[in-house]
C-alpha cells in the first residue's frame, strides 16, 4: 500500500510540475547607486523548491579568459539547502541572499545590497531540475545615478524648507524704493532753481549799483 501511495504522490507532483512556470518581472528593476534591490522571480503556481538547486547568473557576462577551465560563476548559487560560495562572482560576495522561508512557496527572488553601476544588466533565475517547460526567467536591473540627484533636488524644494516671499511685501518694498527714486530728481531740480534765483538776484543787484553810479548828482 505504501508503495502505491508513494507512486501516486510522485505522479501528482509530476503532473503539478508539468504546469509550473518560472516567472520573473517583465518590467526592469530601476535603482540608484547604493540601494538594496530585490530581483523578483517566482515559481507559479506555488511550489516547494527548498530541496532544489537555484541558480542566479548574468547570462551576458563573458567567462574569464584567464580561467583555463572556463568555469561558470554565479551571482548566487543555492544547492543542498544552502548557498554555495565557491563558484560565486567575487564582486557579489556578501551582498546576495535568497528568501529561505519563501522557497517553500516557490519564491526564488534575489536580494542584492548596495548596488553599483557595475551590477547593471540582465540576470537569469534558473531551476535546473524543475520538471517544467519554463525553468528560467530573465530580470533586468538598471542603475540610474540621476535618481539620487532628483531626490536631493526635491528635498531642497520641500515647501517647509523653501521660503516663498509674501507678494504684498515685495510690492510695498518696490513701491517705497521707486517713490524715493522719483523724489531725488525733484529735490535736485528745486535746489538748482533756487541757486539760479540766488545768482540771478546777485547779478541784478550789482547792475543796479553800477547804473546808480552813472547817474549825475
Amino acid at each position: 500500500g505504501s508503495v502505491v501511495d508513494e507512486r501516486r504522490r510522485t505522479q501528482t507532483l509530476d503532473s503539478q510540475a508539468g504546469q509550473l512556470h518560472v516567472v520573473g518581472s517583465l518590467q526592469p528593476v530601476v535603482a540608484a547607486p547604493g540601494d538594496d534591490v530585490i530581483l523578483p522571480c517566482q515559481v507559479e503556481p506555488a511550489f516547494n523548491v527548498a530541496g532544489l538547486t537555484v541558480e542566479w547568473s548574468k547570462p551576458d557576462l563573458r567567462p574569464d579568459p584567464n580561467d583555463r577551465l572556463s568555469r561558470v560563476e554565479y551571482v548566487h548559487l543555492y544547492r543542498d539547502a544552502r548557498e554555495v560560495p565557491d563558484m560565486k562572482l567575487p564582486s557579489y560576495i556578501g551582498r546576495t541572499a535568497l528568501f529561505t522561508d519563501g522557497l517553500r512557496d516557490g519564491n526564488i527572488s534575489l536580494r542584492i545590497t548596495n548596488v553599483t553601476p557595475e551590477d547593471e544588466g540582465r540576470y537569469r533565475c534558473f531551476i535546473p531540475k524543475l520538471k517544467s517547460q519554463t525553468r528560467f526567467s530573465i530580470v533586468r536591473l538598471i542603475i540610474d545615478p540621476s535618481l539620487t540627484e532628483t531626490g536631493t533636488t526635491e528635498a531642497q524644494l520641500d515647501p517647509e524648507n523653501f521660503h516663498v516671499p509674501d507678494l504684498n511685501e515685495e510690492i510695498d518694498n518696490k513701491g517705497g524704493s521707486s517713490e524715493r527714486c522719483r523724489l531725488i530728481p525733484v529735490v535736485v531740480l528745486c535746489v538748482f532753481i533756487l541757486l539760479c534765483f540766488a545768482v540771478g538776484g546777485c547779478l541784478i543787484t550789482e547792475s543796479q549799483k553800477a547804473e546808480l553810479k552813472k547817474l549825475p548828482i
